[in-house]
């Protein structure tokens, strides 16, 4: 790859010299090409690099281009806000225009807050829910990401050795700087555990404020609960008096207007909607039940407010891809076009002999080197081959397919957007017939 991406090389060497990394987040960095992508334009579901060569993307700007780049509604909305100016710090119409249409088709949603990021989103969240019962712990599920503040950035993908089922996992702190003291105020078991969830609520149930969970576990590739488990969850919350989170920054709207909750038909206090809401704008929306809602400023007090929170640009794009996710048939082709990508993946791994497990559900899906048995648990993605994942991602980029690899921690998560037409599909698996064909270097 180095010697046919001659531009990004040189921006490579370019940006070390003022970036850590040479990157402007560490995220950004494809462990499998070694590199951080330059990309000149991205437009529909396809991107040009620097050097000029076109790849058909499966990233999708870290999940959130979900109706593809430059999407005429959401460009046109964008378009519409800047020429009004930059007023980050004030109110427009469409503030009240987005958070009235999310009430509409949110099942949780009484009450709505704008934020920037999805680490923001569940932070506030998670602030909400020990104000609201006044119980300072909070339960997470082993293999589940939400975010990069101290308080959750806890066992997303640690320990990478199997767990006792039924037990309580140490927290295990993912990053450098956190406090030690933050350790006792995280539970953590496994998801999809009902004996360890029954345990940590008896030893704790009168700590724990609140419960949060990515609904559809993307982060880790693709995994999902039923929706027996789900509902158990949401009756253990209410009978501990413990807020339930969905943090949806990844599953919102993959599967429905209505996101996970009504795909499971389980309803949470409180949510984090994210990625997909902007169509690539940089703003999460925080919705849940009105009693819970109102303890922000300035009707209650817990702090929750910023310079750039609902950016007026991204309100306007939120509400223009709302509008257009919401159009007949919209799903149809979204999962249409989902399938068709999942199991021709799978018949030509299935085809040339190579080990690998793809599954996923509406927008998102995962790819799963090692083995073909079904992913039901994070305990299942362990020995997943990090190696060969990476020279997959390798292949396909030469032949112009592109998929992000976030290194040997996480399983990671590719997905189909509305601008995937069927016909981009099938360009794909034949390139990655092409690049399997060529072997995996």
């Amino acid at each position: 790859m180095e010697a046919k991406t001659k531009t990004q090389a040189e921006l490579r060497q370019e940006a070390e010299h003022y970036l850590p990394g040479g990157v402007g987040g560490a995220g950004r960095i494809n462990s499998a090409l070694g590199y951080a992508f330059y990309i000149k334009e991205a437009k529909g579901c396809r991107l040009w690099d620097t050097d000029g060569k076109e790849y058909i993307d499966f990233n999708l700007g870290h999940g959130s281009a979900f109706l593809g780049y430059q999407h005429p509604a959401t460009q046109a909305a964008a378009e519409k806000a800047l020429a009004a100016g930059i007023l980050a710090g004030y109110e427009t119409e469409n503030h009240v225009q987005l958070a009235k249409r999310v009430t509409e088709i949110i099942p949780c949603a009484e009450r709505v807050r704008y934020g920037n990021t999805g680490s923001e989103g569940t932070m506030i969240c998670v602030r909400l829910a020990r104000a609201y019962t006044k119980k300072d712990k909070i339960l997470k599920f082993w293999g589940h990401f939400h975010g990069l503040y101290d308080y959750m950035m806890y066992n997303a993908h640690t320990p990478m050795t199997p767990v006792e089922p039924g037990s309580i996992i140490e927290p295990c702190q993912e990053s450098a700087g956190m406090p030690a003291v933050n350790d006792d105020l995280v539970v953590v078991v496994p998801w999809k555990d009902e004996a360890a969830l029954e345990q940590a609520l008896a030893q704790h149930g009168d700590e724990i404020g609140g419960i949060i969970m990515e609904p559809i576990n993307y982060n880790q590739g693709c995994i999902v609960a039923d929706k027996e488990y789900m509902e158990l969850v949401r009756r253990q919350a209410t009978a501990h008096n413990i807020a339930l989170i969905y943090d949806e920054v990844l599953s919102a709207f993959r599967t429905g207007p209505d996101c996970a909750q009504g795909y499971y038909g389980v309803t949470p206090d409180l949510c984090v909607l994210g990625k997909a809401v902007a169509n690539g704008g940089a703003m999460v929306v925080l919705a849940g039940k009105k009693e819970v809602m109102e303890l922000v400023g300035p009707l209650g007090e817990v702090a929750q407010s910023g310079t750039f929170t609902g950016n007026p640009l991204a309100v306007a794009t939120a509400l223009a891809s709302i509008e257009e996710l919401c159009k007949p048939g919209f799903y149809d082709h979204i999962y249409a076009a989902s399938e068709r990508m999942v199991s021709g993946l799978s018949e030509l791994f299935a085809g040339a002999g190579i080990p690998a497990r793809v599954q996923g559900l509406g927008g998102r899906f995962g790819i799963f080197f090692g083995s073909t048995k079904p992913v039901e648990r994070f305990d299942d993605t362990l020995d997943r081959d990090v190696e060969m994942r990476s020279r997959f991602v390798r292949a396909a980029a030469d032949k112009g397919v592109y998929f992000h690899d976030y290194g040997s921690l996480v399983a990671g998560h590719h997905g189909v957007s509305a601008s995937h037409t069927m016909a981009d599909i099938d360009e794909a698996l034949n390139r990655v017939e092409s690049a399997i064909k060529g072997g995996l270097s």
